[in-house]
């Protein structure tokens, strides 16, 4: 589906450069059609740019202090904000309306299959890269869809169900680790509380907002109102879920986050008490999933030798 709305919008902003080139051209005197083009592609890109800038503004607003060792320079945040804006424009121009996936292939593999999931208005196409690592690698992996997009949390747990199965059926495991991002995150948990951790090892969660983000607010949908976050308090369906777990089970989990999170606000958000948490920073939301540093520590969660859950640790920076 989302896949869909993503080619609509495309086609949407194709037809919006013409127009503004036409308007270049007819009303402003741009005597070249190419560079009319050109400037109406450049006043989509500041756009979109202001756009993310609007989510780091107010991410920072409402986000939580940064300790010292993260804090950013004039070109390092410049770094974080040409990346995510990178990130989110190849995300939705490119990656997301061709969701598929590397396949393994016959090379020898590590470690156990992993399960993606995405995040909030995404789809598979969001894993490209680590798709292509955790090929590189022979590690066998899949995706979920998860649908309608503006569901309840809970109607996503059964798909969940069905694509660990079908995993297991697959590769002739009995267990295997989910990768989530954002919302995924909390999808992966919300699926745990209701099916138990007989068939997962290790749940990574990246950017999850374990208690909310203020900025699912401003956003549509029934998922939308679990991930709120209203006057620094969680939504109940989040408080709900956290008061279900027990430390056996926030010891399956790791969380990936980052300080500079551009759309989980507060930050600590992303911080899940008794789990193994692990910061970052310089790096937005949506370029948590393809950041090289980010790869790197997610591939040591899935090739890590002992296949069974660890204690929780004290957080580690890395």
């Amino acid at each position: 589906m989302i896949a869909r709305i993503l080619k609509w919008l495309m086609l949407l902003q194709v037809l919006a450069v013409l127009g503004l080139a036409y308007l270049a051209m007819h009303a402003w005197s741009v005597a070249s059609p190419l560079l009319a083009v050109l400037l109406a592609l450049a006043m989509l890109l500041a756009m979109r740019a202001l756009i993310v800038a609007r989510n780091f503004w107010e991410s920072r607003r409402l986000g939580s202090p940064v300790p010292r060792e993260y804090q950013l320079g004039a070109m390092a945040a410049a770094r974080l904000f040409g990346g995510e804006l990178r990130a989110t424009l190849w995300t939705s121009s490119w990656g997301m309306l061709r969701p598929r996936l590397q396949a393994a292939g016959g090379i020898p593999g590590q470690g156990l299959p992993v399960l993606l999931v995405h995040g909030y208005v995404c789809n598979r196409g969001y894993w490209t890269k680590l798709s292509l690592q955790l090929a590189q690698a022979g590690i066998a992996h899949d995706a979920v869809d998860l649908e309608p997009i503006n569901a309840d949390i809970e109607d996503f747990v059964p798909q969940i169900e069905q694509a660990i199965g079908q995993l297991c059926a697959r590769t002739g495991s009995e267990r295997v680790i989910i990768v989530a991002h954002s919302m995924g995150g909390l999808v992966a948990r919300a699926w745990l509380r209701r099916f138990g951790a007989a068939r997962v090892a290790r749940i990574v969660t990246i950017g999850t907002p374990h208690h909310g983000t203020a900025l699912a607010n401003l956003a549509a949908g029934t998922n939308a109102r679990q991930m709120s976050r209203v006057d620094g308090t969680p939504s109940g369906w989040l408080a709900q879920l956290a008061a279900s777990e027990t430390p056996e089970t926030r010891a399956l989990i790791t969380s990936i986050y980052s300080h500079h999170d551009n759309i989980v606000a507060p930050q600590s958000s992303a911080q899940l008490p008794g789990a193994r948490n692990l910061a970052f920073g310089g790096i937005g939301h949506v370029a948590l999933a393809s950041d090289a540093r980010v790869l790197r520590q997610v591939l040591a969660e899935i090739t890590i030798e002992d296949e069974v859950a660890r204690p929780p640790s004290a957080p580690r920076f890395a």
